[in-house]
């Protein structure tokens, strides 16, 4: 192939890839909606949730709980006494999303969970959690669709474990051995 061909493949290529830069670039300015549709749910009958509160500290033994529907209405709440358990009782007809929210005795700090789904029973709260809602509703609101953005870019975990690190036990049985 001529040099002056080179030339001129290189130079069209150089020009693809500007033109992509700038298109892509264009693109990311578009306000970008969440294609996550999810009806509301609600609880058919009364739901028992259940869990552990932790702080950065371990375990929460003493705080009340309180649990808000959508509307900010509080429809159940508890209080922790000695136990870092929880278990409390929706009512029917409650509609979701719901905000778990506890306020450890002794301290100025809130943890939040929040309960999207009407099928998952078993809800800790921590400060992961908290992080998790806060986000989410910095995203606009606790929907489906900012739960699982927010989940996504709160908790850092790789696509894949392609290393050892964080491998908790025999190096040599992790990858069905030495290779």
């Amino acid at each position: 192939m001529p040099i002056y061909n080179k030339n001129k493949m290189i130079k069209a290529l150089l020009t693809l890839s500007i033109a992509s830069i700038f298109l892509v670039g264009c693109d990311d300015q578009k306000k970008k909606s969440p294609t996550i549709k999810v009806p509301v749910q609600s609880y058919k009958q009364i739901k028992v949730l259940k869990g552990a509160v932790l702080n950065e500290k371990g375990p929460v033994l003493e705080g009340e709980l309180k649990v808000a529907d959508s509307t900010g209405r509080v429809v159940a709440s508890m209080r922790l006494d000695h136990s870092k358990k929880y278990r409390v009782e929706i009512p029917a007809g409650t509609t979701l999303p719901i905000v778990l929210t506890v306020k450890p005795k002794g301290s100025s700090e809130k943890l939040r969970a929040v309960v999207i789904s009407s099928a998952v029973s078993s809800y800790d709260i921590s400060p992961l959690t908290t992080k998790i809602a806060n986000r989410a509703k910095e995203l606009g609101g606790y929907t489906y669709a900012n739960m699982v953005m927010a989940a996504d870019s709160t908790v850092g975990v790789p696509d894949a474990n392609k290393t050892s690190t964080g491998f908790r036990g025999d190096p040599t049985k992790q990858y069905g051995g030495w290779h």
